[in-house]
């Protein structure tokens, strides 16, 4: 290495630490010039100006080797003078601003004017209105008069409550989402050369002059110009909008940009501009600049845009891109730019798109009765005055009648304040960020909110192998050298020197200088790998040979390497050629043992020497060795070279068909990677809630079913597909070769693994499973990824998941989650969050619902009956703080709980208030309302206190109605301990103290309302009350905690007329009787499940015919395993991709479920879940029979798979079909 750190240094590599500022020879100007140079422009500008980029280096004072040399001093010099990696963020909202925000609210806006004006007057008293002039209502006025501005003050105090709550949530939520952000970026760390050590250091430390390595997948974090590539191409979409990969040479283009992606090969590159003088931080500073761009503007330059892109698309139609690597990374590019972390993803949420339906439903119906509250009241209080009074038009009366008026008028819009419910956008924001920081906890990061609460409707995930399932820490563990299959590792003695030489020198040279394996942290522990954990395998194997690796790199620097193909997915291989001293060439190979062989002519024996590869002497190698390998779930790699002797001249480098052939085989070898203990449990709990795991890898297919098996995704006896790659590709296109959805129907949901595929196929299959229309549930899917081409699939998935560990920055720009330890049980606590989330809604909406319903009918029909609304404006107020504000806080931070996994995800048509939601809503409206009307009509005489109804205007309040009010919140207290239950569980305190905030926010709440009670005086309408009264207000509120056992006793089949709400889309009609039909099974009670003893026989009759129909169908499905995909009968059924194997019969004994495992869910939108259509034929006259099958049939016909969630038509071929004949 002598010569090159010689060259550093002769080039003025290490700047003395007294350098001042005007020592650098270039100026921030001048490189952020160079950098506007693009191609080979910018290479003739560094020629003219520089000499080369070593001239540059030295202007720069750094080294092409050692880079900086890493001083406090030099840094903080460099920093001074040519900026920091960063670009200013956008100054967040104030609180000001925030609370403006809130103020924007209509109603609240309607409120402040109706207080303003009502204050307004009660202030102004007309001379000569006398209140007996103007009619009995008005009679107290006078004597009341001097209180009349408390209301007014009082609303427009709560209003200032309400806002500055709104305002405070809004900036934590700012807040939190402020902190994730700055967590994304402190998780982003990239690889530069310090003191001739290569560090990782923060993207927002690197300076101009650092040397950075950059590598396959890499987001380019500042702007820079190349030294040193290997086979280095770039994706510069996100900045040029070109499609096409640059390629990037020291000759031809050696400008790299900040915001690009690395797509294939590695480098060196100076960093010459950072921040905002890299042309990313140029964009960005101009954004910033020119925010309030015109409209129209906007208009003309998407248009442009768009135009652009058609052009580009139809320019790689034509000529199919090399390899189809840049029609695979299309979708990166439809976002150019360097994204923005909250960008809205493909569509609405599904949450929120129910949730805005329902709010506006809910709004809708709030302002018709406020509206009717309002013309009720005025009517009234008309009718009364003139017609029944009898009194006449007064000039002097006109502002008393007013203000009567404006307090009808405030009366109606709190009745609409009530109403509308918007707490749910609250809710739904407390509940996501909420989970968002829990989730980190559980190691996964958040990008982007809804990703949380869709993971909760999963049915689908694509997962990775390595490093996902796997533990990443791969070992070789069996290898075939010099003619011999070594089981354990061979002792370097037993290996030809002339071999061990040559695979030694192709280990060291041919993988990554960036991957190596370092000493273990700790005494005792295992070594460190740093880099690619397949190569750290090689590197480890060479050290378990006694051979150091290190030594050889010593002696080829990476600038000596002459050519590197870098691997890639259509490579499958990484080949690196050293040139010899003798002017000819060395070429060493590793890939996939399948792929490389095909290209080895010869391989190495026992003697050291090469011998002829034979077409069946290679067959009988991968019979032998490679499949036995594979079948114990090793990862088998192939490492080969290649001499080409000078007199032969220089090859075409670029033909890589030629280069990479003719190659001789050193050996195989078999790596292991074992599975993570974890994973076997977590997947089991995901097919116990429904969702389907399938793994898409790279690797052989047997090494893929054997770790398929070893996880639990395959079992014994299953009859479900693992393919390859291309078997997948053949049977999904047509003879045009292109790909058909009806096809991919025919795969996808009993494909289980699918090997060797590539990128494309990963986003086929995943675009297939998402626009199948094969079930009635549209699938939701996540996938998992880590490489730079798995950026489409990531982005087409309704999740997708980015590895933190050994993900690239492509595919974690591209995700929704990344997972910070890469391990697959983390995706299933999203999944429980995600759930959670969903359930949290749902509580907190079954809460609200009950308090709107409650307090708009008490408020309308009071205001009907007594011409005055027995709660009053403030505390209307009071109580709907309550309602959305604590209650979203409460409700919608509860703890996720294992039982979570045990239903079936809800799918995306499920509606937010299922039929016991309802019914629980109903049952407590109805006990709140029978109390407050009971306390409101008879309260006088139960507590026998002065009545409280007929108050003239500005009366004092009265304890009458202080009952009522109090009574009516202390109802919602012991509600709010209800609603944390929605499927009809009978501990409603189950976990509750598990959860502080719950506890802490009823607590305080109750406090508070002993507070305004007692002491809240006229501006609450209050007064305080006795201890017995109090007590009698508590049990009361207490009451609806027992009147909800009664509610939860009731089974909601019985109670037909409940209807769902807050479906996603529209449900199709479903038939009457097949309504009843499906509620009658749906429902499985207890008394049920008892069967007569004749039954019991009955079943087993029917179990024992099918058993042999079973027999026969499968002698008959032996002959073609998947002939009855194409037979014209079955393609009209939706489960023509089944071999039926919802017909399995485990047992000879019928299973009878104890209890439906729905229970919960019995209120579901009805869907024929365990119903199968009876052939006619099965009809006996005998109808107790009859009535004894059609009981049982759909109990023991095994419970259909999670793929098929409808009846099966009894079709030709099926065994139901065969046991209709039969019988």
């Amino acid at each position: 290495m002598a010569n090159n750190s010689f060259r550093g240094s002769k080039r003025g590599g290490h700047a003395e630490a007294n350098h001042s500022a005007a020592e650098f020879s270039c100026s921030l100007k001048e490189l952020r010039s160079l950098m506007e140079l693009r191609g080979a422009e910018g290479a003739a500008h560094i020629q003219e100006v520089y000499g080369d980029a070593g001239g540059l280096c030295t202007k720069l004072r750094t080294s092409p080797v050692h880079g900086l040399d890493g001083t406090p001093e030099d840094l903080e010099r460099r920093r001074a003078v040519f900026g920091q990696n960063l670009i200013p963020p956008k100054q967040p909202k104030t609180f000001l601003q925030l609370v403006w925000q809130a103020l924007q609210d209509v109603t609240l806006l309607i409120l402040e004017v109706a207080a303003i004006i009502s204050l307004g007057l009660s202030l102004y008293s007309p001379p000569g209105a006398r209140g007996d002039n103007c009619g009995r209502a008005a009679a107290g006025v006078e004597d009341e008069a001097e209180a009349g501005w408390i209301e007014g003050a009082a609303i427009l105090l709560s209003v200032v409550c309400v806002v500055l709550v709104t305002a405070f949530n809004d900036w934590s939520k700012e807040k939190q989402f402020r902190g994730l952000q700055s967590r994304i970026e402190q998780e982003q760390r990239f690889t530069v050369v310090r003191g001739g050590q290569l560090v990782q250091v923060l993207v927002a430390e690197i300076l101009v002059g650092d040397v950075a390595q950059v590598k396959y997948g890499d987001l380019l974090p500042a702007d820079g110009v190349l030294i040193q590539g290997n086979d280095l191409k770039v994706d510069e979409s996100s900045l040029t909008g070109e499609s096409d990969h640059v390629k990037k040479t020291l000759d031809r283009d050696p400008m790299l940009l900040s915001g690009t992606h690395v797509m294939e090969g590695s480098g060196k590159m100076l960093v010459v501009a950072v921040g905002v003088n890299s042309q990313t931080g140029i964009i960005f500073t101009l954004l910033g600049a020119a925010e309030p761009e015109d409209e129209e503007e906007k208009g003309r330059k998407e248009k442009k845009k768009e135009e652009k892109k058609k052009e580009r698309k139809k320019k790689e139609k034509k000529g199919k891109s090399k390899g189809g690597v840049a029609v695979e990374m299309q979708p990166l590019n439809d976002e150019g730019g360097k994204k923005k972390p909250n960008l809205p993803k493909k569509e609405k949420s599904v949450l929120q798109g129910k949730l805005t339906k329902l709010a506006v439903q809910i709004g809708k119906a709030g302002l018709f009765m406020s509206g009717l509250t309002v013309v009720i009241l005025i009517s009234l209080f008309a009718v009364d005055t003139f017609w029944v009074q009898g009194l006449p038009w007064v000039a002097d009366c006109v502002p008393v009648y007013v203000q009567f008026f404006v307090k009808f008028f405030i009366i109606g819009v709190t009745v609409l304040v009530v109403a509308v419910p918007e707490g749910l956008p609250l809710a739904v924001t407390i509940s996501l960020a909420y989970s968002v920081k829990k989730m980190l906890q559980d190691n996964n990061l958040v990008r982007h909110l809804d990703a949380c609460e869709t993971m909760g409707n999963a049915t689908a995930i694509c997962s990775d192998k390595t490093g996902t399932l796997t533990m990443n820490r791969m070992a070789v563990v069996q290898v075939y050298l010099a003619d011999r299959h070594h089981r354990d590792l061979p002792h370097p003695d037993q290996i030809p020197a002339r071999v061990l030489d040559l695979l030694i020198l192709g280990i060291g040279v041919n993988c990554a200088y960036t991957t190596k394996i370092m000493p273990p942290e700790k005494d005792g522990g295992l070594p460190r790998q740093v880099g690619n954990k397949t190569e750290c395998a090689l590197l480890g194997f060479a050290l378990d040979l006694r051979r150091d690796y290190q030594t050889i790199r010593n002696q080829i620097p990476e600038e000596k390497l002459f050519k590197v193909y870098t691997f890639n997915s259509v490579r499958k291989s990484m080949s690196t050629v050293l040139k010899l001293p003798d002017g000819g060439y060395q070429m060493f190979s590793k890939g996939a043992s399948e792929i490389l062989l095909k290209k080895c002519c010869r391989i190495l024996t026992a003697s050291g020497e090469a011998k002829a590869l034979k077409p069946r002497e290679r067959e009988a190698v991968i019979q032998q060795v490679v499949e036995p390998m594979a079948s114990e779930g090793l990862r088998t790699i192939c490492l080969a070279y290649r001499d080409f002797p000078s007199a032969e001249g220089e090859p075409d480098w670029d033909n890589e068909t030629d280069i990479l052939t003719a190659l001789t085989c050193i050996c195989l070898v078999g790596i292991e990677d074992p599975v993570r203990p974890e994973v076997p449990d977590a997947i089991r709990m995901c097919q116990r809630a429904g969702i389907t795991v399938r793994m898409v890898t790279g690797d052989n297919i047997n090494t893929a079913r054997a770790i398929a098996t070893k996880c639990g995704i395959l079992h014994p006896g299953d009859d479900f597909l693992c393919m390859e790659g291309k078997e997948f590709n053949r049977r999904i296109r047509n003879e045009l070769s292109e790909i058909e959805q009806e096809r991919i129907d025919k795969i996808w949901p009993k494909l289980r693994v699918l090997a060797r595929s590539s990128p494309t196929d990963k986003h086929t299959l995943v675009k297939g499973i998402i626009d199948s229309t094969v079930l009635e549930q549209r699938q939701v899917v996540a996938v998992t990824g880590d490489g730079t081409n798995d950026g489409p699939a990531l982005k087409k998935a309704d999740v997708g998941f980015a590895m933190g560990i050994a993900g690239t920055d492509v595919a974690k720009e591209a995700s929704d989650i990344i997972l910070t330890d890469d391990n697959f049980s983390s995706i299933v606590k999203a999944v429980m969050w995600g759930r959670n989330v969903y359930d949290s809604i749902s509580k907190f909406l079954q809460f609200q619902l009950t308090v709107n319903v409650v307090a708009v009918i008490v408020a309308f029909t009071g205001a009907c009956i007594t011409q005055d609304s027995p709660l009053k404006a403030v505390q209307m107020l009071w109580v709907n703080l309550i309602m959305d504000t604590f209650a979203s806080l409460a409700l919608a931070t509860e703890p996720p709980t294992e039982a979570l996994l045990l239903r079936k995800p809800y799918g995306r048509n499920k509606p937010l208030i299922s039929r016991t939601m309802m019914k629980n809503i109903l049952g407590h409206g109805i006990y709140q309302l029978t109390t407050i009307f009971t306390l409101l009509f008879a309260g006088e005489k139960l507590f026998d206190i002065d009545c409280g109804r007929n108050a003239p205007l500005h009366a004092p309040p009265s304890e009458h109605y202080t009952i009522v009010f109090n009574t009516f919140v202390l109802m919602q207290l012991f509600n709010e301990i209800n609603a944390r239950k929605i499927h009809g569980e009978r501990n409603v305190f189950d976990g509750m103290f598990n959860n502080p905030i719950f506890c802490s926010i009823v607590f305080s709440t109750f406090i508070i309302q002993i507070v305004i009670v007692q002491f809240g005086g006229k501006p609450f309408s209050c007064v305080s009350l006795s201890v017995e009264q109090w007590l009698w207000c508590v049990f009361l509120g207490f009451g609806s905690l027992l009147w909800g056992q009664l509610v939860s006793t009731v089974p909601t089949s019985r109670l037909k007329f409940l209807k769902t709400a807050g479906h996603g889309t529209q449900q199709e009609e479903i038939p009457e009787e097949e309504l009843e039909e499906m509620d009658e099974l749906e429902e499985i009670d207890h008394a049920e499940m008892e069967l007569r003893r004749g039954q019991v026989l009955w079943c087993r009759g029917l179990n024992r015919i099918q058993t042999q129909i079973r027999v026969v169908n499968a002698f008959r499905d032996t002959m073609s395993p998947y002939e009855g995909l194409e037979t014209p009968e079955s393609r009209s059924s939706i489960h023509n991709f089944m071999t039926h194997p919802e017909f399995r019969i485990e047992d000879s004994e019928p299973h009878f479920p104890l209890i439906d495992d729905n229970h919960g869910e019995d209120d579901d939108a009805p869907t024929k879940r365990n119903s199968v259509a009876l052939p006619p034929s099965l009809a006996s006259p005998n109808q107790n029979n009859n009535n004894a099958l059609e009981r049982i049939l759909p109990l023991h016909l095994g419970a259909p798979p999670p793929a098929s969630s409808s009846g099966l038509p009894p079709c030709p071929g099926s065994p139901l079909h065969s046991l209709e004949t039969s019988l």
